[in-house]
């Protein structure tokens, strides 16, 4: 929780416009009750085995997470998760790299 606190003060400083916080389900609502308290926009979703995803931010940003479509992150498309990966404010660079790497991986990357 004291990251999940971290995050919420991060949001609220301006220095994140959305957050990622996978956490585990049995502490589902005591983060929820957290980031209401904290009136905060939030999108929760299950993911497999024990652990949830929260995305919590802007209502735009959380809008684009809607029209992805799509509840689970291991579903997203290379290109899906560059456009996650640049949104949470993770390094550009490293970003074109995992995207490249995640192309490759699915056969659609052609070297030039």
């Amino acid at each position: 929780m004291d990251i999940l606190q971290h995050h919420i003060y991060e949001y609220k400083k301006g220095v994140r416009s959305l957050i990622l916080y996978t956490f585990n389900k049995k502490f589902r609502d005591s983060v929820i009750k957290t980031v209401e308290k904290s009136a905060i926009n939030y999108l929760v979703f299950d993911s497999k085995g024990d652990n949830c995803n929260l995305f919590l931010g802007d209502v735009i940003c959380l809008d684009v997470i809607l029209s992805i479509g799509k509840k689970s992150l291991n579903e997203f498309t290379p290109e899906e998760d560059f456009i996650l990966g640049i949104m949470l404010g993770y390094d550009r660079r490293l970003e074109c790299e995992r995207y490249l790497k995640l192309r490759e991986k699915d056969k659609i990357f052609l070297a030039l």
